[in-house]
Parts: structure tokens; C-alpha cells; sequence
């Protein structure tokens, strides 16, 4: 059965099980968004859009992040936009992208004309048994514009934020003898002080039997080429902004054919005409350019064109096919409603990661 195949038949499923959760509760809501399903593998972040289930994946394998409420969607999508643009001549923004999952434009349902998506890479796609987790990166989760109460809000959460640098907002582990999956939330993050951080992080590592310790090798040296980024740039600040750490929970080899790209001609064919989901776009207010030389505007059908391998041609990433076990484990940014241009280093950002690769190490070491 084809890649596409696999993914409506679990859309299928998915849908029945939720429309039968629905009548029990007695009370019947339309779950899906043109063949969209409630993301399996979100573990933080926010719920929004229809029914309140958060990220939604496509048929095509990718994965639809609806945008949040005015100033941070739009600062979002702007990020992306700009990050992500075809004649963006910026080295460190083209450098980025090798970071960030994949951006494909926006995406506005037929059933629901007024919400836009942000469309983008499914990251954990290619894993059989993916093991994610999403970790806060910062030493502080609120932005400079940011209100008294909202910063007292956000301290109060976890006050161990300024000293650590870091929060665990979710995990979700393959563990091998019940071939099921254990999940943490936000709240065992908030529950780790200095003294169990280590024993906490290293929980999502064991998949029942034993330390994953490749995944937390491989996982390092991601980090580190993210962090090599932060430390020769000086134009972006993030706040309240994540890693998304990925790695394969199966004791098998990944099966490569299990999965085909997401073809970026299929965009926006059931959703609303692009032409509208623009009007919407450009109404939005945008934040001063990250990049200087870019094109504000993408064209008519609003696809870069061709195919994903032709696209990534074109902004200078590339899909370098990774070999051996870097293929095991993906780490990459996530969440930019809070990113903000700047002159100078992100301090807070670089703290945040180092921490968390000085205890990553010390896993490794025990």
C-alpha cells in the first residue's frame, strides 16, 4: 500500500474513533478539516482551532499549525515567511533553515474559510516508533513587551527557569516490552528542580529496557550545530520558543519506504483558493524584516513550485539524505511567536542550550 494509502486509512480510524468518543459524549462536532486529523505525536504545545485538538496532519503527511491570535500568529508566519524565502540572500537565515522543520506556505480550510495554517514538515514522519520530546529553550518563557502580569505568570510556572535555562514541556517514549508508549507533560517538567533535572531529561531516553545512550550522542551533536548558529549571529532574540527532539524507539531498521515526501502541489487543492488565503496574509501587520532583501509577496498559486527535493534546491537547504544513525534522530526548532529582530547575541537562548547539553553529557557519563 502507498505512503498516502497508510496515512488516510489511520485518518479513517482516527476519524471513527473520535465520532465515536463524541457520541458517547452525546454531542457530534465535525473532527476533520478536509481529510485533516488531530497530530498523534504533539506532547505540548497550544490546543486550538476545531474541537480544541491543536496541530492537525494532512493527508499529504504534512502537519497544520492554525495561527494564533494577533500580534504572535502573524509574528509567526512571518518568521517562517521570511525565513523560508526563495531570494532571501541572508547567510545566516539560509543557515537556519537547515534547523527548522520546512515551511510550505499557508493553508485555509473549505469548511472553515476564516482560520489559517501554517503548513509545515512533519519531522517525526519518517520514524517508525518515534520517541518526542519538547523542551523550552531560555531563561525566560516571556518576551520584553511582555505585561507585569504576564511575566509574573510565566516566572510562576517554573521559577527555576532563570537558573536552568531550560523546561521539559512534554515527552512521549516507545517502550519496547509493552510496545506502547509512556507520556509526560508540562507539569512533570514544572515538578524537576535542580536535583532530579538529570534523572528527569534521562527518562526520556529509556525505552523500559535500557539508556538509548546513541540517541543521546546523536541528539548532542545536533545541539551543538544549533548552538554554533546562535554564536555568530546577532539579529534575532527567541522567547518562549522550543526543541523538538526526535529519535527512533525501534529496536528495527527504519523502513525508508514507509514514507514519500509530501508533494507541495497538493498545498492548498482542498482547501480555499490560495488567492484568498493571500488577502488574508496581507492584512496581517508584519514586524520589522529579519531578512532585507526579500520578497514579501510569493506568487499567484502561492507554492514554490515543484517538487520538495526541486524547492529546497532553490533556498540553498538541500534535502541531504543522512545515512547510518544520524538518520535515528532529528532535533530541530519550533515555536516563533516570540522572536523579535535584534543587534546583538541571544544570551538567554545560548545559556538555555548549553545547560541543556552539559546535562545531556552527564547522562552519557553515568
Amino acid at each position: 500500500m502507498s505512503a498516502d494509502g497508510q496515512i488516510m486509512d489511520s485518518s479513517s480510524r482516527t476519524l471513527e474513533k473520535l465520532e465515536n468518543e463524541n457520541n458517547k459524549n452525546g454531542s457530534v462536532k465535525q473532527v476533520l478539516l478536509d481529510g485533516c486529523v488531530p497530530f498523534s505525536h504533539q506532547v505540548a504545545g497550544h490546543k486550538c482551532g476545531i474541537n480544541n485538538t491543536g496541530v492537525l496532519q494532512h493527508p499529504d503527511g504534512t502537519i497544520l499549525k492554525q495561527l494564533q491570535a494577533p500580534p504572535r500568529g502573524p509574528r509567526e508566519m512571518n518568521f517562517y515567511t521570511q525565513v523560508f524565502a526563495k531570494d532571501c540572500t541572508d547567510k545566516r537565515l539560509l543557515d537556519l533553515q537547515q534547523h527548522l522543520p520546512k515551511f510550505y506556505g499557508t493553508w485555509m480550510p473549505r469548511e472553515s474559510p476564516h482560520e489559517l495554517y501554517l503548513k509545515l514538515e512533519d519531522v517525526t514522519r519518517r520514524f517508525l516508533r518515534p520517541c518526542i520530546m519538547d523542551v523550552k529553550i531560555g531563561r525566560r518563557s516571556y518576551d520584553p513587551f511582555a505585561s507585569k502580569e504576564k511575566r509574573e505568570e510565566q516566572i510562576s510556572k517554573y521559577p527555576l527557569m532563570e537558573e536552568i535555562g531550560f523546561l521539559l514541556l512534554g515527552m512521549r517514549v516507545y517502550q519496547i516490552n509493552s510496545d506502547s508508549y509512556i507520556t509526560h507533560d508540562q507539569f512533570y517538567g514544572r515538578s524537576l528542580g535542580k536535583d532530579t533535572l538529570k534523572y528527569g531529561l534521562s527518562r526520556f531516553f529509556h525505552n523500559g529496557q535500557e539508556l538509548q545512550r546513541h540517541a543521546v550522542s546523536l541528539i548532542i551533536s545536533k545541539i551543538r550545530s544549533i548552538l554554533r548558529w546562535f554564536e555568530i549571529q546577532t539579529q534575532l532574540h527567541f522567547y518562549a520558543s522550543s526543541l523538538l527532539l526526535v529519535y527512533e524507539g525501534s529496536p528495527h531498521t527504519i523502513n525508508k519506504s514507509k514514507h514519500k515526501p509530501a508533494d507541495p502541489a497538493t498545498e492548498h487543492q482542498q482547501g480555499e483558493p490560495q488567492s484568498k488565503a493571500l488577502s488574508f496574509q496581507n492584512s496581517l501587520t508584519h514586524s520589522r524584516p529579519y531578512c532585507h532583501d526579500i520578497q514579501h509577496e510569493r506568487n499567484t498559486n502561492g507554492k514554490h513550485g515543484g517538487s520538495i527535493e526541486e524547492q529546497d534546491e532553490e533556498i540553498g537547504m538541500g534535502d541531504k539524505k543522512q545515512f547510518g544513525q544520524e538518520e535515528t534522530v532529528e532535533v530541530k526548532m519550533i515555536d516563533f511567536a516570540h522572536v523579535f529582530p535584534s543587534d546583538s547575541p541571544d544570551e538567554s537562548y545560548m545559556y538555555g542550550l548549553r545547560n541543556l547539553l552539559s546535562t545531556l553529557e552527564q547522562i552519557l557519563k553515568d
